[in-house]
């Protein structure tokens, strides 16, 4: 039998577990986890930390078995979402993602809406009838691909980001602040600039094949493993570089579809205090990098309460579930699409030294975890 590289989730069915980390790396592991407990994660697959073992040793090539792999779990996302992957007229996008073993916040590299292109986008528009969003979402993915795949981003900390440059002219042109003030015809803009600065700096086209866009970006991620950011913080943390990284490949779902969608990260308790208060920010219309990149001022997820008070019982009941089930105080990720909601992670949280010694002794008096776990889990570091 062909050795397994690539694991399937999704319908409330994962291949894998929050056991096999070592294999599926932190991310893809969480991800079956709670597709498994029967939380709304959107479907798709994970792609294991032997594959970047094996491109390293072997010139960056891949398995041979990966591709027909990988095609197969295309093949069940679009069943389980009822889009395909490169359908002018209903297409399947996909985020793909990094995830080691061990936590790397923002070490490595990701990206998002990746399927778009210029054939792709009138059947987007078709489908969801909102013009403005998929032009907001194919300016987002050229800038990313271009930042990330194709390696258009600033050569040290006095450059400035050259997509960023544009958009700031864009802005200053139209006399706007706030991305969520760009029309559609500015966003149109955009993406012709954008394709403009990669042609004219690295002497590219930006691709329009998704099957061409899925790899190149597959290899983007495999590569960040050996970054500087991630080698420093290897180094600094104590991680092998033989881990290696896992890639998820994840049908996408939109914060950026309107007012009734957005995006948001929190922790199950205060990460400070380590009172037992749900604790994070989110963003209405909005995807996830907003939320954390400084663009706009989020929001507190108390406030979420108070704006849509279905959705935050909802959260408040995902909350309960996984530390039940977890047994600890988590970091999750969260989307808004059309008033649905979904979870795109979750992982033990950091926090503070006071707030691991309340978080034990509470769970203790919970009943959640023994006094012996208790005193374990507190890092006398």
């Amino acid at each position: 039998m062909a050795k397994k590289f690539v694991y399937f989730f999704g319908n409330g069915k994962a291949e894998g577990k929050a056991e096999m980390k070592g294999l599926l790396g932190g991310k893809g592991a969480n991800l079956a986890e709670m597709t498994n407990i029967g939380l709304p994660v959107p479907p798709g697959f994970t792609i294991s930390t032997e594959v970047c073992t094996y491109y390293y040793d072997n010139k960056k090539k891949y398995p041979k078995e990966l591709k027909g792999q990988v095609q197969e779990c295309l093949r069940k996302m679009e069943k389980a979402v009822g889009m395909k992957f490169d359908d002018p007229a209903n297409p399947l996008l996909v985020s793909v993602r990094s995830g080691a073993r061990a936590s790397m916040p923002g070490m490595m590299d990701t990206v998002l809406n990746l399927g778009l292109s210029d054939s792709t986008i009138p059947g987007l528009i078709q489908r969801t009838r909102n013009e403005r969003f998929v032009w907001d979402s194919y300016r987002r993915f050229v800038q990313m691909y271009g930042d990330v795949v194709l390696g258009l981003k600033p050569q040290d900390k006095h450059e400035e980001d050259p997509f960023e440059a544009i958009i700031k002219e864009v802005k200053g042109d139209r006399g706007i602040k706030l991305d969520t003030e760009l029309t559609v015809e500015d966003l149109q803009d955009l993406v012709v600039r954008f394709k403009e600065a990669i042609k004219r700096k690295l002497g590219v086209d930006f691709p329009v094949d998704p099957s061409q866009q899925l790899w190149s970006a597959i290899g983007a991620v495999f590569g960040s493993w050996m970054n500087e950011r991630a080698i420093a913080y290897r180094k600094m943390n104590d991680i092998p570089a033989n881990w290696g990284t896992a890639v998820n490949i994840q049908a996408m779902v939109f914060g950026n579809m309107g007012p009734d969608s957005g995006s948001g990260v929190a922790f199950t308790r205060d990460a400070a205090t380590g009172a037992n208060v749900f604790y994070g920010e989110y963003l209405i219309n909005a995807q996830g990098e907003d939320v954390v990149s400084g663009a706009r001022t989020p929001q507190p997820i108390s406030e979420l309460s108070r704006e849509n008070p279905k959705i935050y019982g909802q959260l408040e009941k995902i909350r309960k579930t996984l530390e039940k089930h977890y047994r600890d105080m988590l970091d999750i990720e969260f989307t808004i699409q059309k008033g649905k909601l979904y979870m795109l992670q979750c992982r033990v949280g950091k926090r503070t030294a006071f707030a691991a010694a309340r978080i034990a002794i509470d769970m203790v008096a919970e009943g959640l975890i023994s006094e012996k776990e208790a005193l374990l889990r507190n890092d006398p570091d």
